[in-house]
């Protein structure tokens, strides 16, 4: 395991936490549901072109997941860029929220930016609808990165459609959950949120990472190992 994979995903989920889930908590006003899709898509869509070729920039548990029941990486990989992932989604929401104690009126406890179902989602989806959406969107962001890479890096254009799942992800679920998809995501900003963002935490890490492993089945049937080894042969001759 290269030092310079697990910095860059520890990097960039740090960066994914700030930037993207810093447009909903300070600048929701002014940018509204679109534009925050649109920060989570291009912030994704800029990180993996520039960590992609170093650590295939999961930045996301259930993206890693899915990977390893893929077969692209081992469990020490996958452990590994865990920790990072969590610790710079845990980093990047204090940064955050650093940041968000300097604006005057800015209320930070109870939403930061954070995920919920019932009273804290804004069209009240129960428990039950919120964990389904979860893993649904989830298994949408996994099947592409799964379909568009051939080996654990993202390359070429590979970031371009996992960059607009994410934006299109948003649009389809901000208004129920506020959106995760990413574990590492939604544990940071809970952490700072406090109360019942705490309490509803474990729907966001099992229901994206129920949605990875989903993704890497269905990736199994629709891509099969040996197809994929030959169409990454293919390009490689190219």
């Amino acid at each position: 395991m290269q030092k310079r994979a697990v910095i860059s995903e520890f990097l960039g989920t740090l960066l994914l936490v700030f930037f993207a889930v810093g447009s909903a908590v300070l600048g929701v006003e002014y940018i509204g549901t679109l534009g925050i899709a649109l920060a989570f898509g291009f912030t994704l869509l800029a990180l993996a072109y520039t960590l992609g070729p170093v650590s295939g920039c999961h930045v996301n548990p259930a993206v890693t997941l899915g990977m390893l029941c893929a077969r692209r990486i081992d469990v020490r990989t996958a452990v590994t860029y865990w920790v990072a992932q969590i610790v710079g989604g845990i980093v990047g929401a204090a940064l955050l929220f650093l940041l968000a104690k300097q604006v005057p009126g800015l209320k930070t406890s109870g939403a930061f930016g954070s995920n919920g179902y019932g009273d804290r989602s804004a069209v009240g989806i129960n428990i039950g609808g919120a964990f389904l959406a979860e893993m649904v969107l989830t298994f949408l962001l996994v099947f592409v990165v799964l379909g568009v890479t051939h080996r654990v890096a993202v390359v070429g254009f590979d970031g371009l459609p996992i960059g607009i799942a994410l934006a299109v992800i948003h649009l389809v679920g901000i208004p129920l959950t506020g959106t995760s998809v990413n574990p590492a995501r939604s544990l940071g900003p809970a952490l700072f949120a406090g109360g019942a963002a705490l309490s509803q935490l474990w729907l966001f890490i099992l229901a994206p990472l129920a949605g990875g492993v989903l993704a890497a089945l269905a990736h199994h049937v629709t891509h099969p190992l040996g197809e994929e080894r030959v169409v990454a042969d293919e390009a490689s001759a190219v």
